[in-house]
């Protein structure tokens, strides 16, 4: 089994930044991809980016330029830099890990863009 915790999830104002980051515990793969995708209430889940263990990166074209997707392979951690952020931006935010064919889902932290 495989556990993922976000943090890092808040309020903040239109123009401001936050940090998200996820842990992973459990059976853990090498190859992997993690990433990161919201929702916001009446919307459908939509990715916002991933990153591969090789350190390969695709974001969703409504964020390109403002988040930055890492992860420390060592460490297990995937984060997400988010700047310039958007009323828009408001949603849950969800950590995913994909591994041996399996996909695994972090609780969700909140993020709350608002003046």
């Amino acid at each position: 089994q495989v556990q993922l915790v976000e943090s890092g999830g808040g309020l903040v104002q239109p123009g401001g930044s936050l940090r998200l980051s996820c842990a992973t515990s459990g059976t853990i793969f090498s190859i992997n991809i993690m990433g990161w995708y919201r929702q916001a209430p009446g919307k459908q889940r939509e990715l916002v980016a991933t990153i591969s263990n090789n350190g390969h990166t695709n974001y969703a074209d409504s964020v390109k330029g403002r988040f930055t997707i890492s992860n420390d392979n060592a460490k297990n951690t995937v984060d997400l830099q988010m700047n310039s952020l958007k009323v828009e931006d408001t949603a849950v935010y969800y950590c995913q890990r994909v591994q041996s064919g399996r996909t695994y889902w972090g609780q969700g932290t909140q993020v709350t863009v608002s003046s």
